[in-house]
Formats: C-alpha cells, sequence, structure tokens
C-alpha cells in the first residue's frame, strides 16, 4: 500500500489505531471461511467492509492468507498501523481447525499483579487495558478464575473499543462465588459458570442468569483447566483468551494448555503482594521454558508476546544494545 493510501485510510477512520482496528476485525471475521477453503489469497484495505479480495497481483494488498499458517502483513514497517497490526494477526488467525489459547496478566516490575489486600485496579496503564479489550473482542470466550471475580467484580465487556462481547466464563472448581457478582446479574454478555459437579444441588441449572457448566474435579488444576478447555471446544469456542489471575493463568500454563502468554509489565513496584505466575519450580536454568517472543510499547507499559510453541532464537550478537522505548 502506498503512503498516500495508507493516509487515507487513516483520515477516513480517525487514528490509526481505529484504522488498524477495522481491518484486524474484517480479519477475525474471514479467517473461519479461509481456513475451510484452504487456498491462499490477498486482500486490499476496502473501506466500508475492511477487507477485499484481490487476484494474484500483489499491489496493492495490505494482508495475504497463507494456508494452513494463517494472516500476515503487507504493510511497510513506516506504516502507522503495522505493528497494531501485527500484534493481533496471530489471533485473527486462530480457526476451529487451528484454535487458540492465549494467557495475559499485567504485573508491577517486581512480579505482582495486586498488592497483599488484593487492590490490582489497576497495575498496567490505559492502554492495556484498551489492549485487553480488543483481545476479548477477538475472541469466542474469556475466561477468568474466582478470585479476579471476587476481588475485582470485572464485567468483562468490549465496552472501550467496537467488536461483540465474548462469552464469559467464571472457572471456579470450587465454589466459592455468591450470586450477587455482576457477570451473573448484569445481562451484559452470555455467561458460562464452571464449577465442580459435587457443588451442584439436585435441579440446579443457574447461578443468577449464568448456566451452570459442571466438571469434574480432583485437585489437580492443570485437569480442571483441561475440561475447560474441551467444554469451551465443544461449544464452538476456537479463541480462548484466558484472562487472569494469577492462580488460573498459572493453571493453564503449568498444564501445557496456553499456545502464547502476554505479560504486560508496568513500570511500578508493589514490594509485596500477590504473584503474577506460579509454576513448578525447576532446580536448573537451562530447564526453564525460554519462549519465543516479541515486546511491544503499550503507554508507560511493556508487553512481552510470548509464542509458548517457539524456543527463543539464540542471539548471534554479543554485547549490542538498542533502546526500543
Amino acid at each position: 500500500m502506498s503512503p498516500q493510501a495508507a493516509a487515507a485510510s487513516v483520515h477516513q477512520h480517525g487514528s490509526a489505531a481505529e484504522a488498524a482496528w477495522h481491518l484486524l476485525r474484517a480479519a477475525s471475521a474471514l479467517a473461519e471461511p479461509l481456513d475451510r477453503a484452504g487456498i491462499p489469497r490477498l486482500f486490499a484495505e476496502d473501506v466500508r467492509d475492511g477487507l477485499r479480495p484481490l487476484p494474484s497481483d500483489p499491489a496493492g494488498a495490505v494482508l495475504a492468507w497463507r494456508a494452513g499458517y494463517g494472516w500476515e502483513s503487507h504493510l511497510p514497517a513506516a506504516d502507522p498501523r503495522a505493528e497494531l497490526i501485527n500484534l493481533y494477526l496471530p489471533i485473527c488467525s486462530a480457526t476451529s481447525v487451528h484454535p487458540l489459547t492465549v494467557g495475559h496478566l499485567g504485573q508491577s516490575l517486581d512480579g505482582f499483579i495486586a498488592t497483599p489486600s488484593g487492590d490490582s485496579q489497576f497495575v498496567t496503564g490505559s492502554d492495556n487495558i484498551i489492549h485487553v479489550h480488543r483481545m476479548r473482542a477477538l475472541c469466542d470466550a474469556v475466561v477468568v478464575g474466582a478470585g479476579t471475580v471476587a476481588a475485582d467484580d470485572p464485567q468483562l465487556t468490549t465496552r472501550h473499543v467496537p467488536g461483540a462481547n465474548p462469552l464469559r466464563v467464571v472457572f471456579d472448581p470450587g465454589r466459592r462465588l455468591t450470586p450477587d457478582c455482576r457477570v451473573f446479574t448484569d445481562r451484559q454478555a452470555d455467561t458460562l459458570y464452571i464449577c465442580g459437579r459435587t457443588y451442584v444441588g439436585p435441579g440446579e441449572s443457574h447461578v443468577g442468569v449464568a448456566p451452570i457448566a459442571p466438571i469434574e474435579t480432583n485437585g489437580h488444576s492443570g485437569d480442571e483447566a483441561a475440561a475447560v478447555l474441551r467444554l469451551l471446544g465443544a461449544r464452538g469456542c476456537s479463541r480462548v483468551f484466558v484472562e487472569g489471575g494469577g492462580v488460573t493463568v498459572s493453571a493453564f500454563l503449568e498444564a501445557n494448555l496456553l499456545d502464547r502468554l502476554q505479560i504486560a509489565i508496568a513500570p511500578v513496584l508493589i514490594g509485596q503482594g500477590r504473584p503474577a505466575i506460579r509454576l513448578a519450580p525447576q532446580d536448573r536454568l537451562r530447564d526453564c521454558r525460554r519462549p519465543s517472543y516479541r515486546v511491544f510499547r503499550m503507554g508507560g507499559d511493556v508487553l512481552f508476546d510470548c509464542d509458548l510453541r517457539e524456543p527463543a532464537e539464540p542471539s548471534d550478537e554479543a554485547g549490542t544494545v538498542s533502546r526500543i522505548i
């Protein structure tokens, strides 16, 4: 795309972020039919629909679909929309044949997601909050644990960005929550309450307006997290966003159920509090996971977007330093 066309797109939508989001929503919606078709396609930007298919000539292409791989950007690095689009294309590429589960946490420089009292609003800044809302809009389901609901009483909607609300999934295997939590009463989006089967009474089907989905519990958080993904997969949820908190994200990570892990690091020191990731310790550093990653700036925060299916590439250069912010 020419610089003139990029400038026109930004002018049409009001900002580079809004123009990029218009393209990403279109790409997200097209992924499933393109994956079923199994053929590569090129797309140009379309003012109304976001994207329109092109013939084989790549001139004017902004995105390309690669069969068996997903979306890739044809935008030049200087395009003001390029980095935002690059961040979300792996999410937009997920389909029923190639599902994706992404975990996310916002933490302090010293690795905490909340103070000892549980205060977590907000560790990260407004840019990361908008990022979380975009992730919700691109995913079929957003999963949070009972601790997050009890501490924050979240809405789990996409109110800060254009896009449909995902299915809100409350993961509470020990049934700790009360029916007055906002997600059970506000009717802003569909909600599913997942708890242990032994905690469901005879004939009981709902908590507030949220249907109950019982699972077998055995005290192993990884098995329970796997049961959540099986249940959501059966409901057609190809993109699952595990939004928090630390215990819940760690359960999915420990069980090797996450494809990507996003950690936003805020320039704040908490001292003591609730830790972000909790995993079984390793005796040797060489046995610790070092995934491939990308780094994005979000206001004053730094987002590590880790591909947990790919190990980190060793660096060929020693002693180099580059400022990224």
